[in-house]
């Protein structure tokens, strides 16, 4: 058998959607028996486990070759990061390591193997680098963000200090204070306390929450939102263009007939 051949029928494997859906639910598989490794078993399950464990790894084996050699150039394969993350992280997850000191390490590489998820499932990897090329954008928001904090800390620690030193006693414990309100965690137990000496405290507390939960907050949803329907924009027209490009133009056509017409021509 010739080597496209081979290269034909691992692409088509690898493209099949049943055996994406199979390999996404070894992962999921995968994630259940490591959160079964947390709870104490008895000795029998720990074993069926450990062999589970390691048909798994041997599985994520298999799948990540039948990647590699379905790719029509084998350099186009490592320059994916996800693919070297995947690769990585079988290749991790074949060196023995238990009763070593690295069993450790061992075991939080195949958390890691959860991930893979991602690298799998085209929307997720749309979603995270969506996140990540939105980050300079949301950088300048949370510096904003900081500065708020800060004022108000300053603020709250000069104020209320004498009313709950746990609480406002430096302005990095009334930063740690603000978060809470932020979050709303008990954070009107916090606003009574210092109303009761300062009574319009009140203020102080719905303006920073506004400020941070409220504006910020949708700042960032809406950057996170605007970049990946950017993305999305973007996948959709690398498919579009895909798609022309196995369409004739309309010059081609062109071309072609003035073609025939010097043909049937000649031939008059």
């Amino acid at each position: 058998m010739k080597n496209s051949d081979l290269q034909a029928r691992f692409n088509a494997i690898r493209s099949n959607k049943l055996f994406e859906l199979f390999v996404v639910s070894i992962i999921i598989f995968s994630a259940l028996v490591i959160g079964a490794k947390t709870y104490n078993l008895p000795p029998y399950l720990e074993g069926t486990i450990s062999v589970l464990d390691v048909g798994i790894t041997l599985f994520f084996l298999v799948e990540i070759l039948i990647r590699f050699f379905g790719e029509e150039n084998k350099k186009n394969f490592f320059k994916s990061g996800w693919n070297l993350f995947d690769t990585l992280i079988v290749l991790v997850s074949l060196i023995p390591v238990s009763g070593t000191e690295m069993a450790l390490v061992g075991r939080l590489i195949r958390i890691f193997r959860v991930l893979r998820m991602i690298s799998v499932i085209p929307e997720l990897r749309l979603l995270l680098n969506s996140l990540l090329k939105a980050l300079p954008q949301l950088g300048y928001v949370m510096l904003l963000m900081f500065i708020i904090f800060y004022i108000y800390a300053a603020v709250g620690s000069t104020f209320f200090l004498k009313i709950n030193p746990e609480l406002w006693g430096n302005i990095s414990i009334s930063m740690l204070t603000l978060f809470r309100v932020m979050t709303f965690e008990d954070w009107t137990d916090v606003m009574y306390e210092t109303m009761t000496v300062y009574p319009l405290s009140w203020a102080y507390y719905l303006s920073f929450i506004f400020f941070t939960t409220f504006a910020f907050l949708n700042m960032i949803i809406g950057i996170v939102v605007n970049v990946l329907e950017e993305e999305r924009q973007k996948v959709r027209s690398e498919e579009e263009a895909i798609k022309r490009e196995g369409q004739p133009t309309l010059e081609h056509l062109q071309q072609q007939l003035n073609e025939i017409k010097r043909l049937l021509q000649k031939k008059s």
